[in-house]
């Protein structure tokens, strides 16, 4: 996670010497995860952060969950790129070459968005274009997740796991918006080393 942070990335493919293939990605979500698992009070100091190997990590957490690595090849088409990230609840896909099994790129949404924002005009626009939001079902209306300023830091990362969220809204006691607390704020506690207090409000 520190890698991550010193390299300024959300997320980076993970390789595994053994099997000469990437195995797997570290998220920010990973860090998450492991603060919500391992934090007890700041009286408890998070050792296996520092202290556990990425490979443990993944053996404890994902025993039960484990998936092989989605990837796609640089020949394929966005929409083929697009249907696996919504196929697979995923919001990163690395571009792997078949041949050399080099990571040449990762996909997110957010670089997608970008190139069809960037092509917009050159492409046919469908009729739900000029539909709202609403209208098209994308979108949290009901029983929004939400923080106060004052909220811990521990209960934020509780409800990124809990409710499966990307981001926060802070809303002060009128209920209005004030901030965004998101998954990326939170690699924030590993370059500051300020893991081990989470009971700081936001």
């Amino acid at each position: 996670f520190f890698a991550l942070v010193a390299n300024g990335v959300r997320a980076a493919p993970l390789w595994e010497t053994k099997k000469q293939s990437f195995v797997g990605m570290l998220t920010i979500t990973d860090f998450i995860n492991i603060l919500h698992r391992y934090y007890k009070s700041p009286m408890v100091q998070i050792y296996e952060l520092e202290e556990h190997k990425i490979e443990t990590w993944r053996e404890l957490y994902l025993q039960e969950t484990f998936k092989p690595l989605v990837n796609i090849s640089p020949d394929a088409s966005i929409f083929d790129a697009v249907y696996s990230l919504i196929k697979n609840k995923i919001h990163r896909l690395p571009v792997i070459d078949p041949v050399s099994g080099n990571a040449l790129y990762i996909l997110t949404h957010k670089r997608i968005l970008k190139f069809l924002q960037l092509f917009v005009c050159e492409m046919p626009k469908p009729a739900f274009m000029k539909q709202t939001l609403e209208e098209l079902t994308i979108g949290t209306y009901h029983n929004i997740a939400f923080i106060h300023p004052n909220t811990p830091i521990i209960k934020a990362l509780n409800i990124f796991v809990d409710r499966r969220v990307s981001a926060l809204p802070v809303v002060d006691e009128s209920g209005k918006v004030v901030d965004i607390y998101s998954k990326f704020d939170v690699i924030n506690l590993a370059a500051e080393k300020t893991y081990n207090h989470l009971d700081m409000t936001m």
